[in-house]
């Protein structure tokens, strides 16, 4: 399969996801019931709310080392979508032949994973080892500016989900093209409405 995200319609490939993991799936406490029928997605920054812009903290204050603070954090969440933008990753395809997703406070995410061992690290925390799993890799590039538009309603990308390293793509301009990003309202400096 080529890595350039453009090609689509070859073959999915499926893998046998235990045949990847050297170590099992550790066993849930006692009377935890998980819910299984939907892929965990870290919790996302709610738009609305104060200290949060795009999955990015920010700060309350409005003094300098509050702001140098911002950008370093926006100039490195700037980096890091641009990493994703470029890079192919794995997106595991459902029975109906759709990416998988997983909807979390009115957004559909799609789920994208770094590499096969982060997939099967999600696979194993799903309890589903047993099935293959068909996938295919896609750019970041095309996720976000082509198959985040066709979802219904609001929607991202979720890379890695439920894993430590996980990182959130929100539906925000910036992120997605604007004609489906969801309008904060501000630009994270208070200032309404502007750029």
């Amino acid at each position: 399969m080529s890595d350039n995200g453009d090609d689509t319609s070859r073959p999915d490939r499926a893998s046998r996801l235990a045949d990847l993991a050297d170590w099992t799936a550790p066993e849930p406490p006692a009377g935890d019931s998980l819910d299984r029928a939907a892929p965990e997605v870290p919790e996302t920054p709610d738009p609305g709310a104060a200290g949060t812009r795009a999955g990015v903290a920010v700060g309350g204050t409005a003094d300098a080392a509050d702001d140098g603070e911002l950008a370093v954090a926006r100039r490195e969440f700037a980096r890091l979508l641009g990493e994703f933008r470029r890079t192919a990753v794995l997106v595991p395809f459902d029975e109906h032949d759709s990416p998988w997703t997983a909807d979390l406070n009115g957004v559909r995410w799609i789920c994208a994973f770094s590499n096969e061992e982060a997939l099967t690290r999600f696979a194993l925390a799903r309890g589903e080892t047993r099935r293959e799993w068909k996938y295919r890799r896609i750019l970041g590039a095309r996720l976000l500016d082509v198959m985040v538009p066709l979802l219904p309603g609001p929607g991202g990308v979720a890379l890695d989900a439920g894993s430590d390293d996980g990182m959130l793509f929100p539906p925000v301009r910036g992120i997605v093209p604007d004609a489906v990003a969801v309008d904060l309202g501000e630009t994270g400096n208070g200032t309404e409405g502007t750029e």
